[in-house]
């Protein structure tokens, strides 16, 4: 019986270790939400190069006139807003579903570290943008998003750096295909997403 009370108590502790230290709200739901948000913006993108009359993999004879490229860029922050969207909505839910505070240093901690890749990886994107290198535009995003996820990895869920992993790979391998950045930024924001929202979900939610 004493040794059943110490092994609660033991648990209990390592408990409140963990929450004082890692944000633990991040909800499997929000990875579900954000990856079927990221499969419509690629299902978007691909009829808008049908409408063009663009073939996608002819990376050397696409000519993104300025309309077509404000265009993408205004599906891409759509995509990007409602992702954050849902990931607030749904871990904001969690949050008071477990009365864990939402806002706290430890989540200040866990943005900053999230934002100092995702920010350059952002600004490189616009200067790849801007000189026209819209073949690279797709592995960046999955590389510098995958860094974003691993160095945010010590203040929240250690589950989520294996999403990372698997983005930085996944653009990595994108960069030797550069006509296939759709296919590559569909599997990595959009169906990774979702197995791991799944996998999440059914692990701590």
């Amino acid at each position: 019986m004493e040794s059943k009370n110490y092994q609660e108590e033991l648990a209990h502790i390592r408990q409140l270790m963990e929450r004082s230290s890692r944000f633990i709200s991040l909800s499997g739901l929000s990875g579900v939400i954000a990856g079927i948000v990221a499969l419509l913006g690629s299902v978007y993108v691909y009829f808008v190069f049908q409408r063009e009359s663009l073939d996608y993999f002819d990376v050397e004879r696409n000519n993104y006139t300025h309309d077509l490229a404000k265009e993408l860029f205004f599906v891409t922050l759509l995509v990007l807003s409602l992702a954050i969207m849902s990931g607030f909505i749904f871990t904001a839910r969690k949050s008071k579903k477990k009365n864990l505070k939402i806002w706290d240093s430890i989540t200040k901690k866990l943005l900053f570290n999230f934002a100092i890749p995702l920010v350059a990886g952002g600004t490189f994107c616009v200067a790849l943008w801007h000189h026209h290198h819209f073949a690279f535009i797709a592995p960046v995003m999955l590389i510098f998003y995958g860094l974003a996820l691993i160095n945010a990895e010590r203040y929240t869920l250690s589950d989520i750096k294996y999403l990372g992993i698997c983005e930085v790979v996944l653009g990595i391998v994108s960069l030797f295909f550069l006509g296939w950045g759709l296919m590559f930024w569909t599997i990595g924001f959009g169906f990774l997403h979702i197995f791991y929202g799944i996998l999440m979900y059914k692990k701590y939610d």
